[in-house]
């Protein structure tokens, strides 16, 4: 005859059963309610992001793991805006970007793309370059848990890595033994000895150092120009961007076959459908 188990261990059996169901019930959940991460372009960088239909998100979407935005310090608020005169006191950093970030970053289990990958956040000081910087220092520390961070002159990279370009105030940032921020850098910069935790990347206008605006071929020695700049940046550890250049697949090729690390678009579909197929 089988043996029988009291009423005390059939309950404890009973919800032992329950426990494990409802816990994988709630994994099932929790998987189906977290997006799928999208597949990194790692040398996408939405210029001037702030204008598109939907700021960040358009970019997210495709991939792109840079975007910049323009920021004035207006009453102690950052607004993104390309100019005083579309200033909108609706539309601030932490609105458009930084807190859209965190709730994709939350959904994505900690994550913003399928490998890992940290994006970029180019934060454009259009004017006062110090004290918009000590506004921004003090919002991004708001955002610890998704924003990368330097303390003791140690790296540590997380879900969001931002760098100050435009009004730079280089020394206000270097002297923050806690640093939020890396500064972009400039042609004149790839000599520089600053370590690439605060000089992460070599920016500048294309305009200024090359003639080839995208028709026909490059010249051989623009080429080899722009290769060694890349080259120099690389071997600092520093990625490399320049704004200006020609936005159209002949300069895309040209950039993405030298190493510019950033490749700088208006047209979110055109680079994304380059890059998707260029990278592969």
């Amino acid at each position: 005859m089988p043996r029988q188990c009291s009423s005390v261990r059939c309950l404890a059996a009973l919800l032992v059963g329950i426990s494990a169901l409802t816990l994988r019930a709630a994994a099932a959940a929790a998987q189906q309610r977290q997006p799928a991460l999208v597949e990194p372009l790692h040398r996408a960088h939405a210029h001037n992001d702030y204008l598109h239909r939907r700021p960040l998100l358009d970019a997210l979407d495709r991939g792109f793991t840079s975007v910049e935005a323009d920021v004035f310090l207006v009453d102690g608020r950052l607004l993104v805006a390309h100019t005083i005169a579309e200033l909108d006191p609706e539309r601030t950093l932490e609105k458009l970007y930084l807190d859209p970030l965190r709730q994709r970053v939350e959904a994505g289990g900690g994550k913003l793309f399928a490998d890992g990958s940290s994006l970029t956040l180019l934060v454009d000081l259009k004017r006062d370059g110090e004290a918009t910087y000590r506004a921004l220092a003090k919002i991004l520390a708001q955002y610890d848990d998704i924003v990368s961070v330097v303390r003791d002159g140690r790296l540590q990279t997380k879900a969001v890595t931002v760098i100050v370009s435009g009004d730079r105030p280089r020394q206000a940032v270097e002297a923050d033994e806690v640093r939020y921020v890396g500064i972009d850098g400039r042609l004149g910069d790839l000599d520089s000895k600053l370590p690439s935790h605060l000089l992460p990347l070599i920016s500048d206008n294309w305009s200024s150092h090359f003639k080839w605006r995208g028709e026909g071929e490059m010249p051989q020695a623009e080429q080899d120009k722009l290769a060694a700049i890349v080259e120099k940046a690389h071997a600092a550890g520093r990625r490399v961007r320049f704004w200006a250049a020609p936005d159209r697949p002949s300069a895309w090729r040209e950039l993405h076959a030298a190493g510019v690390d950033l490749i700088n678009t208006d047209d979110l579909d055109g680079l994304a459908k380059f890059l998707s197929t260029a990278d592969q």
